[in-house]
């Protein structure tokens, strides 16, 4: 009984993938990648492309929960970041909205900042090596050096001044902190299972992305996705593996504008190959998933593309202080908008915000008098 436990511990932390049917897998490969550096090319080029851009990360987000078979409105998920939520978020909504801001900061950073070991650290929610640097210094006190060669006199003082009330308040939080009894903080067993090492499953997961170097980046992209659900790396995040799966096809140089909806493609592949036992099936089952997100995007890059060219149409003439502009870049960022939504963003009033609405004969959305919403259809 020991032999088999430590047995079955140790065939999970090992992904091997040394037999891999490359003539099954090139014609896939191939179309996948076709797929997807087509949209992005096309999103690059083009002015809808922060628009469609925006809306993508929302959809994702809905599409991953819809993955992991939670169901999350995508209303719901565009109020909550507009912090207009007429009620308390969910928990299934709260992941939506980490998901969202996570894709959001992968776009912000360099293209290998996600599988950095800096990325992972704070994609993973833990925080970040300090720099050595700046150790053991307060930023006033950084601040404080990098001012040192101003002329202004009156500046050097205020910020030595600064920097020893930073020194004071840091005193006295370590003081605090000493004087009341520490306990090392403890994972709920209800919750997190004792024997998970994240840290051992995560190692082995890098170790396959070193290993699958020279293999084509699309290719690499469901190597990593695959490994990372059989391993399963994280005990509640196994959405971060499809993200971190994207990010590769960015930093390979694939997806330069726009980070991949593997989510998206995904939904629309059948979960019995999702999940199937056997691994050829589900790579093959994961490149269709993005050639399918390539084909959608495109699609709906077209589509928000016409419905831009005609909202131009109608707000031709305008003067140049009109809003209407801006709202034409704002519906296109959103699956929806709202009157507050619209006013909030354009500093305007209710009342604006529904004339203006009204302007470019956008699509109403919820037919009701009190909540009224609007989008591209």
């Amino acid at each position: 009984m020991i032999e088999e436990t430590i047995l079955r511990s140790v065939m999970w932390m090992r992904y091997n993938f040394a037999d891999l049917p490359l003539h099954r897998l090139m014609e896939p490969v191939c179309r996948a990648t076709a797929a997807i550096t087509r949209l992005d090319e096309r999103i690059s080029r083009s002015a809808t492309g922060p628009g469609w851009i925006e809306r993508s990360h929302f959809v994702d987000a809905v599409a991953s929960l819809w993955i992991d078979g939670e169901l999350v409105h995508l209303e719901d998920l565009v109020l909550h970041d507009a912090a207009m939520g007429i009620r308390a978020p969910t928990h299934e909504l709260t992941i939506a909205y980490d998901i969202m801001r996570m894709r959001r900061r992968i776009v912000e950073h360099e293209p290998d900042w996600a599988l950095s070991r800096e990325g992972l650290s704070q994609l993973r929610g833990k925080a970040a090596d300090p720099d050595p640097s700046t150790s053991g210094k307060t930023p006033l006190e950084t601040k404080s050096v990098v001012m040192q060669d101003d002329e202004d006199p009156l500046a050097r003082y205020l910020a030595e001044v600064d920097a020893a009330v930073a020194r004071s308040e840091a005193a006295i939080s370590q003081a605090l902190n000493q004087s009341a009894p520490s306990y090392p903080k403890e994972k709920a067993a209800l919750l997190y299972e004792p024997d998970w090492d994240e840290d051992e499953r995560l190692a082995e997961w890098q170790a396959v992305l070193e290993e699958t170097a020279g293999l084509p980046p699309v290719l690499r992209a469901v190597l990593l996705l695959d490994a990372w659900n059989q391993l399963q790396v994280l005990q509640h995040a196994p959405w971060l593996g499809r993200l971190l799966a994207a990010s590769l096809l960015r930093r390979e140089g694939v997806t330069v504008a726009h980070l991949a909806a593997f989510n998206l493609g995904l939904k629309q592949v059948g979960r019995e190959r999702r999940a199937s036992r056997q691994r050829d099936v589900r790579l093959i089952a994961m490149l269709d998933a993005i050639a399918e997100a390539g084909e959608t995007g495109l699609k709906e890059h077209d589509r928000l593309a016409l419905a831009r060219q005609q909202m131009e149409h109608r707000i031709a003439g305008r003067r140049q202080s009109s809003k209407l502009p801006q709202l034409v870049d704002l519906v296109l960022s959103r699956p929806m908008v709202s009157s507050g939504m619209i006013a909030k963003s354009l500093s305007v009033t209710p009342q604006g915000a529904l004339k203006i609405a009204s302007e470019l004969h956008l699509r109403e959305m919820t037919g009701r008098g009190r909540f009224r919403a609007w989008g591209i259809i």
